[in-house]
């Protein structure tokens, strides 16, 4: 099987592509198209995992379908035989892994929920006791569970640096009262629900991101939904605060790339097809774990 790294779909208007999905405008509809692309550290790697683009779509539906009941999404339909016929053509690159979706007007945040300590979230927490402007109580750990769920906000980046994590005040006067709020309640109420879902197939849902945008009938969940690339799922039994978890995403690969001890500037290395083979195994089982499928790629 090939990774897919760069879709072309002819005269299809292409609005931009991302380090892992391909935007093109469909009418009035935009079409996202997830590739096998994957970066680490800021940086589109040389090789891409085989039929990734697929899983995180896969994934994407299956949240979408879940989540329904309490936020509509930008999903219009992601069979090829129901998009356009000009698209028909292209099936091979778009069977899968594709959406149609609606246009939204997108809010320029990213809208993050932590139910455990990691990441930025424990390097600010170790920083200064809290996260996002969040006082935290003393002597939590990396990979603790947090007292409750927080609605953790960061800026979008737009040149491929990190995203800069804010305060809810920050988000207000970015977004308007009314619209943050919203935007914190939708974010809790997903990673709640998500997570009881994640808990009852034996994983923790450490934390994630989503992206909402508004149409003329009000806020949807739009981008993706609660997927490897988005998302820390760690293995509960194995759950151990004090250090790094065990996750299911693309850590076989940032520790390659940190084995090789790359400076983490452009050009970005290749991958050995064992750390391929090894990605594309954790992303399949995250995939088979959350939904109960197994996914023919």
């Amino acid at each position: 099987m090939t990774a897919l790294l760069t879709t072309n779909l002819g005269d299809t208007p292409l609005l931009g592509r991302g380090k892992v999905r391909d935007l093109y405008a469909v009418g009035d509809n935009l079409l996202l198209v997830a590739t096998d692309r994957i970066s680490a550290f800021d940086h589109v790697l040389g090789t891409g995992i085989p039929g990734k683009g697929k899983i995180l779509t896969q994934i994407s539906l299956f949240w979408f379908d879940l989540l329904s009941s309490l936020v509509p999404n930008h999903l219009i339909a992601s069979q090829v035989s129901e998009y356009p016929v000009a698209l028909y053509p292209y099936a091979d690159q778009l069977e899968g892994r594709s959406m149609l979706v609606k246009r939204a007007s997108m809010f320029p945040v990213e809208c993050v929920a932590r139910g455990y300590l990691a990441g930025s979230g424990w390097k600010e927490y170790q920083a200064g006791g809290a996260v996002c402007g969040v006082a935290l109580p003393a002597g939590l750990l990396d990979g603790s569970r947090l007292p409750e769920p927080l609605f953790t906000p960061a800026t979008k980046s737009q040149d491929g640096a990190h995203d800069e994590n804010i305060s809810f005040e920050t988000t207000a006067a970015l977004l308007g009262a009314d619209d943050a709020a919203e935007l914190r309640r939708l974010t809790l109420a997903i990673y709640a629900k998500a997570a009881a879902h994640a808990e009852s197939c034996g994983l923790i849902l450490a934390d994630t991101k989503f992206e909402f945008g508004r149409t003329a009938d009000g806020i949807l969940l739009a981008d993706e939904a609660l997927t490897p690339d988005s998302s820390r799922f760690w293995e509960a039994s194995l759950w151990k605060p004090g250090g790094a978890q065990p996750s299911f995403d693309k850590q076989f690969v940032r520790d390659y790339l940190e084995e090789i001890r790359w400076n983490k500037q452009a050009p970005a290395p290749s991958l050995p097809a064992e750390v391929v083979e090894r990605t594309l195994a954790k992303y399949l089982e995250a995939f088979h774990r959350l939904t109960g499928r197994q996914l023919s790629l």
